[in-house]
């Protein structure tokens, strides 16, 4: 059973996604919140499995949230999805940096909406190939606006190498085919690499690869970003 919180200020909202997500078998509402504050609360009181929370709110923003959420040890079996009408924002990469795992449209089809609880509550992160660009071209690429994260003396040559192709969009396929090396070994070393940056899943791992200066925001240029299909990372 997926254990799902609802946050959003907007009741008829909240009553629409507790309506088609009760209706589903192996999915249950564990309650809904007004607000940031009130989410972060249902957070602690309840640890769902994924966090259905808007972005802009009274009180406390989604992505304060978000931030409360991730930083919290007690919480780290919650899996933040953002919710936005506003599509790729700078209000949704803030809340990437800030710990979520990733970000729905509130008009998002209903089976594509259970399929990404369903995504991020197995663990991997809801960003496709082509989301990841236009993130990377809209906002990673300006200057950071706090300090470098420290962490990158950690990896080995190899594990920063995967984690360079995974913020490039790549898939564990893509990154095995590219450096000849089997599907899981890729995974293994992006499994190693979240583990000694304190990634909580692999929407952070981009996030990292950009910041440190690992890799730079560039255009796509070679086949296998270009060509990559619209999957969810890791996958």
């Amino acid at each position: 059973m997926i254990r799902v919180a609802v946050v959003d200020d907007q009741a008829l909202m909240r009553a629409g996604f507790r309506a088609l997500l009760d209706a589903e078998d192996g999915i249950e509402v564990v309650g809904e919140a007004a607000n940031g504050e009130e989410g972060v609360a249902l957070a602690r009181a309840q640890l769902p499995d994924i966090a259905l929370i808007d972005v802009q709110m009274p009180v406390m923003t989604g992505i304060e949230a978000t931030r409360r959420i991730a930083a919290d040890p007690a919480l780290a079996g919650v899996r933040v999805v953002i919710l936005t009408n506003y599509g790729l924002d700078e209000y949704v990469f803030e809340a990437l940096r800030a710990g979520a795992s990733g970000f729905l449209l509130k008009d998002t089809d209903p089976a594509d909406l259970l399929q990404a609880i369903e995504i991020v509550a197995g663990g991997e992160a809801l960003l496709s190939p082509s989301i990841t660009r236009t993130l990377i071209g809209e906002f990673v690429s300006r200057p950071p606006d706090r300090a470098t994260p420290p962490g990158l003396e950690r990896l080995t040559r190899r594990e920063r190498e995967v984690t360079a192709l995974a913020a490039r969009g790549l898939t564990n396929e893509e990154i095995a085919a590219h450096m000849v090396i089997s599907p899981f070994t890729a995974k293994t070393h992006i499994s190693r690499a979240m583990t000694k940056l304190a990634a909580r899943d692999r929407a952070q791992l981009v996030v990292f690869a950009y910041e440190s200066g690992l890799v730079t925001a560039r255009a796509p240029e070679s086949r296998c970003e270009a060509d990559a299909p619209d999957r969810t990372l890791g996958r």
